[in-house]
C-alpha cells in the first residue's frame, strides 16, 4: 500500500517540475523575509529571479547548524510570531539550542510525510502504535503520533522510559507497531524476555525506529527479541522531524519524499556536489517548509544516494542507512573511525548483546582506544580460556577493519548503562 500515490510513484519529470516551482517560491521567501539569507545570496550576486530550477542549487550557499545558533531563536522565521502554532528545539548540548517553528500548514506537511512513513511499514487503521520516543521539545514523539492519527492508527503517547509499564501497556493494549530509538527497542526486547513473558502475548508486527545510527546487526538483533520486522525512519528537527525518508518492505534504502525535501550529497572537504552512488555529506533544501526553510542543510551525515525506482514501485529517491556522521567522526592515531564500525564487527559475533562502549583517551601524548563489550547470557561462563579467545577475536576483527588496536573490556550481561532515549556509545575524555 502506497499513502500518496501520485507523488510517490511520480517520474523524474514530474517530480523536478514540483520541486523547480516550489524552490522559486522558497527563494522568494527567505530573500525577502530573512536578512540572514538575503545577505548570504546578495554575495553570491543572486536575486530571486535568478534561480529557476534545482538544477542551479550547486550555486546557493550551504545553511549549517551554527548558523541556526547564531541566529538564536528566531532569526531565520520566514513568518510573523502570531503564524507560529508549535516551537520544538534540539538538546543545545554544545550551546544554545537549535529553535525550529511550525505554521499550521507545516504541522500538515509533517503528519503527511509520517503518515507516508508509516505506511511504508504496514502501519494503519487497524493498528495500535506505541509512541515510545520523547514528548516535548524533542520532535520524535509529537511528530510520529500526528502522522499516527492521519493513518487512522490508534496511538499510545507512552513517551520513553518506565520500561516497566511500556511493556505491560504493550500486552494489555495490543500493540501492533512500536515506535522509538533502536538501542531502546533492544532494550525493551531483553526486557521482556528476562521477565519470563510469553511471545504470544506481545502483537507486535513493526518497530519504526531512528534518532541514532544504527546498523543492520542490531536490526536483527531487535527482530529477534521482539519478533517484528524494524524499519529505519530518518529525520532531522531543523528539516521537519521524523519522516524526512523511510524504508519500505524491500528495505533497500530509505525514500526521499522529494516534493517537500531536496536531497543532494557533496564532498565535505571540497564542498562539490557528487554523483548518485557516492558516499558524501547529506544537504537537504526544505521547499515547502513556512516557518523557517533552510537551504542547502548540511546534515553532517555520511550516505549516498540511488534514484533507481524500487521494487515497491516508488520512484522517490533513496537514502542508504547513514554510515556516519562528518562532524562525529573519531580521529584515533589519525585514524578515521566511526562508532557504526565497530559495532558492525560485534554484532556479526553471536557472543555479544548490541550494548557497547567506546572510551577514547590520551596516554603519554598517544591516543587510546577501548571497547567495553558486554557478552550475552548464553555465553557468558567462567571459563577463562572462552573468555579469552573471544577477547582476542573482537580483538582481531577490529584492528582488521579500522586498523587500530583497540583494548577489549568484556562485561557481563546487563551491566553496559541502557538508556531511554538516544544511547551514549562514545566517552572521548581527550576533551
Amino acid at each position: 500500500m502506497i499513502w500518496n500515490e501520485y507523488i510517490e510513484t511520480a517520474d523524474r519529470e514530474k517530480l523536478t517540475l514540483i520541486q523547480n516551482e516550489r524552490l522559486v517560491q522558497m527563494i522568494e521567501r527567505i530573500y525577502y523575509n530573512v536578512p540572514f539569507y538575503r545577505n548570504k545570496l546578495q554575495e553570491k550576486g543572486i536575486e530571486p529571479g535568478d534561480i529557476k530550477s534545482v538544477d542551479q542549487l550547486k550555486e546557493l550557499p550551504f545553511t549549517t547548524k551554527n548558523d541556526l545558533r547564531d541566529n538564536y531563536p528566531f532569526g531565520l522565521f520566514t513568518v510573523p510570531q502570531c503564524e507560529i502554532v508549535r516551537l520544538h528545539a534540539s538538546s543545545g548540548t554544545t550551546g544554545k539550542p537549535t529553535v525550529i517553528g511550525y505554521t499550521r500548514r507545516d504541522l500538515q506537511t509533517w503528519s503527511e510525510v509520517v503518515a507516508r512513513s508509516l505506511t511504508m511499514a504496514g502501519v494503519g487503521k487497524n493498528d495500535i502504535i506505541q509512541v515510545a520516543y520523547g514528548y516535548g521539545l524533542f520532535t520524535g514523539g509529537l511528530g510520529v503520533h500526528y502522522g499516527s492519527e492521519k493513518v487512522g492508527a490508534g496511538v499510545i503517547p507512552i513517551s520513553g522510559g518506565n520500561t516497566k509499564k511500556q511493556i505491560q501497556i504493550m500486552v494489555d493494549f495490543g500493540a501492533t507497531a512500536l515506535a522509538c530509538t533502536p538501542s531502546y527497542a533492544a532494550f525493551l526486547g531483553e526486557s521482556i524476555q528476562k521477565a519470563g513473558i510469553s511471545p504470544d502475548k506481545i502483537k507486535l508486527k513493526a518497530a519504526i525506529c531512528g534518532a541514532e545510527p544504527w546498523t543492520n546487526g542490531l536490526r536483527k538483533q531487535i527482530e529477534s527479541l521482539l519478533n517484528v520486522k524494524a524499519y529505519d525512519i530518518y529525520g532531522l528537527s531543523e528539516i521537519i522531524g521524523p519522516g524526512v525518508s523511510m524504508e519500505c518492505k524491500c528495505q533497500n534504502g530509505m525514500h526521499i519524499f522529494e516534493d517537500h525535501f531536496i536531497p543532494e550529497i557533496i564532498d565535505p572537504e571540497t564542498l562539490e556536489v557528487l554523483p548518485y552512488g557516492e558516499i558524501g555529506e547529506l544537504v537537504f533544501t526544505t521547499i515547502t517548509k513556512e516557518a523557517i526553510p533552510l537551504l542547502r542543510y548540511r546534515t553532517r551525515d555520511l550516505t549516498r544516494l540511488n534514484a533507481e525506482k524500487c521494487s515497491c514501485g516508488r520512484t522517490l529517491v533513496r537514502m542508504d542507512k547513514c554510515v556516519g556522521r562528518s562532524d562525529d567522526m573519531l580521529i584515533i592515531r589519525g585514524v578515521n573511525v566511526f562508532p557504526s564500525q565497530i559495532e558492525s564487527v560485534l554484532l556479526e559475533m553471536s557472543e555479544t548483546t548490541p550494548h557497547y562502549q567506546l572510551v577514547i583517551d590520551r596516554v603519554n601524548n598517544i591516543d587510546t582506544l577501548s571497547v567495553d563489550v558486554e557478552i550475552n547470557d548464553h555465553f557468558w561462563s567462567d571459563e577463562i580460556k572462552e573468555i579469552e579467545n573471544l577477547k582476542k577475536r573482537i580483538h582481531h576483527n577490529i584492528a582488521s577493519l579500522i586498523g587500530i588496536n583497540a583494548k577489549i573490556n568484556l562485561v557481563e550481561p546487563h551491566t553496559i548503562e541502557r538508556f531511554e532515549g538516544k544511547a551514549k556509545r562514545v566517552i572521548d575524555k581527550r576533551k
